[in-house]
């Protein structure tokens, strides 16, 4: 398939703003089990309007994707069977949660309204963060779904796929938090940054997993399937034009096998060993620039494996267009 950068930016962006925005209430929850010091409302309502600056982004960068921007409020008719409808009814919704979540610390509402024993009291923050925790999991399921659903690509149709983008959205967006801390000199940069570790390592497994299992598959469209011929020999010469079409650009990369190998290499470095060698680098000298550079670092990596992850997948239809003459 075609990478389309719109669609790179989306997912990545929003999957770091799911993420910080669920390492602040993380953070949060862990203060009131008394397991981290308790920080100031400043902290989680600065990291949540940080997350909520992501998101905005993210959503600003799919209209560039679309051949209508003004009709993209039609693309929320489906819910009912179209998994982008529900990306796109819950996306706003994760917004408004985000941003109250922040109003509600800047403003320091934090007055239990009632409470659960004796220890527990629950004030807004606490509900408008499990109430965006939801939401958060629920963009995560949705915009996978998005491509896991296509049957037909069989690089995509598996639950690797959400659980991918759960797990890397979770490890840049912890990843971000520590960089945060550090930025602010908090010292819970090292709390964030060993679950950062935690998260990129089991995105490292899923990942790996994925990229073996689309490795040994067997597609099911072949050039004898495509024309209906069982000869072993056949083999495609021309795609019944000379030059470029809509079905070579948007359903192919363009790229050869080894620059997207390439790709492939390059994201498996920066996203995983490097960012947990730098954040690992931090411990030790106690830096407070190695966790930024380890979140830069980490979501450039991200970029190349989304790219990779859209290349990756093999468009039935590129059977017939991949040769000129």
């Amino acid at each position: 398939m075609h990478p389309a950068f719109s669609v790179i930016f989306l997912t990545t962006l929003l999957g770091a703003g799911q993420g910080l925005f669920l390492a602040m209430f993380t953070g949060q929850l862990y203060a009131i089990a008394r397991f981290l010091p308790v920080q100031e409302d400043q902290f989680y309502a600065i990291g949540s309007l940080v997350a909520l600056w992501l998101l905005v982004v993210g959503l600003g960068a799919s209209f560039f994707h679309l051949g209508r921007p003004e009709r993209a409020w039609r693309s929320a008719a489906m819910w009912r069977t179209s998994w982008l409808s529900r990306e796109v009814i819950i996306l706003p919704i994760l917004m408004a949660l985000v941003f109250a979540y922040s109003v509600a610390h800047l403003m320091h509402w934090t007055q239990p309204w009632f409470r659960i024993g004796e220890v527990l009291g629950v004030d807004a923050t606490l509900l408008l963060g499990l109430l965006g925790t939801i939401a958060s999991f629920a963009l995560f399921v949705s915009t996978a779904m998005i491509y896991a659903s296509v049957k037909f690509l069989q690089e995509w149709h598996s639950t690797f796929t959400v659980a991918n983008f759960t797990l890397l959205g979770l490890a840049s967006g912890f990843m971000l938090a520590a960089a945060y801390s550090a930025y602010l000199g908090n010292p819970l940069v090292s709390f964030f940054g060993t679950w950062a570790v935690v998260l990129t390592l089991g995105a490292l497994v899923s990942r790996v997993a994925h990229l073996r299992r689309n490795a040994r598959l067997k597609h099911k469209s072949t050039v004898q399937t495509a024309i209906g011929v069982r000869h072993t020999a056949v083999v495609q010469k021309a795609q019944g034009a000379m030059g470029g079409s809509f079905n070579t650009r948007e359903f192919f990369h363009g790229r050869s096998p080894e620059t997207v190998r390439l790709v492939r290499n390059l994201f498996l470095i920066l996203v995983f060993p490097m960012p947990i060698l730098l954040i690992s680098g931090a411990y030790l000298i106690e830096s407070t620039t190695l966790p930024i550079l380890a979140f830069v670092i980490q979501y450039i990596g991200l970029l190349a494996e989304r790219w990779y992850f859209f290349a990756e997948a093999k468009h039935p239809q590129n059977l017939y267009y991949q040769s000129i003459s």
